[in-house]
């Protein structure tokens, strides 16, 4: 049966802003307290979702979260209406408003860990969504991600629905950012990938600058909760020191696709056992594409998100890789890229460049805004008759003009605190939410 990998983008939200929140992520840190362009940002990645699109890669979409969060707040000792709760929040914790205003959620690699048909006992879809603990602005995001995932994949003929695990750092489940997946094709039978950076009950070495964010513990009870054939399974350590060097998650510093991983030697703490673990559990050849020091160090790929590149399958089965703008511009990343499509040794047959600025100014590139999920024809066909998120170009014209008519050119760390961003935000939302036949998605929505 034919399977398409669908990638799942998250729309960038109406208050994309530069909180500077996400411990061990440099380009955050760097960016904190900047203003930001949300209108920019939101047809950045619409913008990529169309490229694709036009490619001939189905190309789907997940909403943005309500932000900022006044229910949080709420829950945090903040009182009074809505304004109230916001001008107070500013004026007594703007980190906290910070947080609860990110539009993080926009980076749907993060969502949850989505295991194909193909690889499970069941011959059904499985997806957890992450817990995301380790930082407070992404923590808060689970319950609407488990909502808006149950929304878009509801059919349970095809589809298990997995709750977040326990909240709390022995299970830090940070979902597909630290999950690959290889395989002879889509639609075969695949070895998944589980990248971990510390463990809550073994000894393991550990990063010094930087926490490690995925807990082993979490991946293997995904493994378990998405019952993946057996032996099918491979869990690797993140490098320590690539953590600290700022790969707060695995997709920072690699990517697979098929029969090719694309990585820095760094992303693993043994990058020649992981490669030999791969090759055991694969029963087909494998393509490794690895970087050396030498040839991109590893501040340079981190800075670059040259890793965090999209490595896809067009139709023809010619593979691509989409890689950030910053790549074009760093003369180490672009010679190791043009060298791959030169190799003739790998599928990889050509590179596209995409401007992604407002999103790698926060620390997210390419893969970070999508959620890779196979789909048979049947599957996404359940998909499509039940919600309007397969893009189209009727459909990009609409959000076009859905983000012209709604997002700021401009907002300022101090316009958080600005109630009527609220108002401008939840507006909207209830419209985005018409355009994609969700029905009531969002809590200020319901009766």
């Amino acid at each position: 049966m034919n399977a398409y990998e669908v990638n799942f983008d998250g729309l960038v939200g109406p208050t994309h802003n530069y909180g500077g929140l996400a411990v061990g992520n440099i380009a955050s840190a760097e960016s904190a307290l900047t203003n930001s362009n949300p209108r920019e940002a939101a047809l950045q990645g619409l913008e990529k979702m169309k490229r694709l699109s036009d490619l001939g890669i189905t190309q789907g979409i997940l909403p943005p979260q309500d932000r900022p969060a006044v229910s949080v707040l709420r829950k945090l000792g903040f009182v009074g209406e809505d304004a109230a709760v916001i001008r107070c929040a500013a004026t007594v914790a703007p980190g906290l408003l910070r947080a609860c205003s990110s539009a993080s959620s926009m980076w749907v690699a993060n969502a949850a860990t989505v295991s194909p048909s193909a690889d499970t006992e069941d011959g059904k879809v499985h997806l957890t969504a992450a817990n995301l603990p380790s930082q407070l602005h992404r923590s808060i995001e689970a319950p609407v991600t488990s909502a808006v995932l149950k929304r878009v994949f509801s059919n349970e003929r095809y589809f298990v629905h997995h709750d977040p695990l326990p909240s709390n750092l022995y299970f830090g489940d940070e979902g597909a950012a630290n999950h690959m997946r290889l395989c002879p094709k889509h639609d075969e039978s695949g070895v998944e990938i589980f990248v971990f950076g510390r463990s809550a009950s073994r000894d393991i070495p550990k990063p010094l600058r930087f926490p490690a964010r995925q807990s082993l513990e979490a991946s293997e009870a995904v493994a378990r909760l998405h019952r993946i054939k057996r032996g099918k399974e491979l869990f690797v350590q993140q490098g320590p020191v690539a953590i600290d060097a700022g790969a707060f998650h695995n997709d920072v510093l690699a990517v697979a696709n098929c029969d090719v991983l694309f990585y820095h030697e760094a992303a693993y703490r043994e990058w020649e056992e992981t490669e030999a673990g791969i090759t055991k559990a694969c029963d087909w050849p494998i393509h490794f594409i690895r970087a050396g020091e030498e040839d991109i160090t590893l501040a340079e790929a981190v800075r670059t998100y040259l890793f965090n590149s999209q490595l896809l399958t067009l139709p023809g089965n010619e593979m691509m890789i989409l890689a950030p703008s910053e790549c074009r511009e760093s003369h180490a990343a672009r010679i190791f890229l043009e060298r791959i499509v030169q190799d003739g040794a790998n599928p990889i047959a050509h590179v596209e460049y995409v401007d992604l600025r407002q999103s790698m100014k926060n620390g997210g590139g390419p893969a970070c805004l999508r959620l890779r999920v196979v789909l048979t024809e049947p599957e996404l066909d359940a998909v499509q008759k039940n919600s309007r998120v397969i893009l189209d170009e009727c459909l990009y014209n609409e959000l076009k003009a859905w983000i012209e008519k709604h997002y700021r050119e401009r907002l300022s760390p101090t316009d958080l605190g600005d109630p009527t961003l609220l108002r401008e935000s939840r507006a909207a939302l209830d419209e985005l939410t018409t355009i994609l036949g969700f029905g009531s998605l969002y809590e200020f929505q319901w009766p």
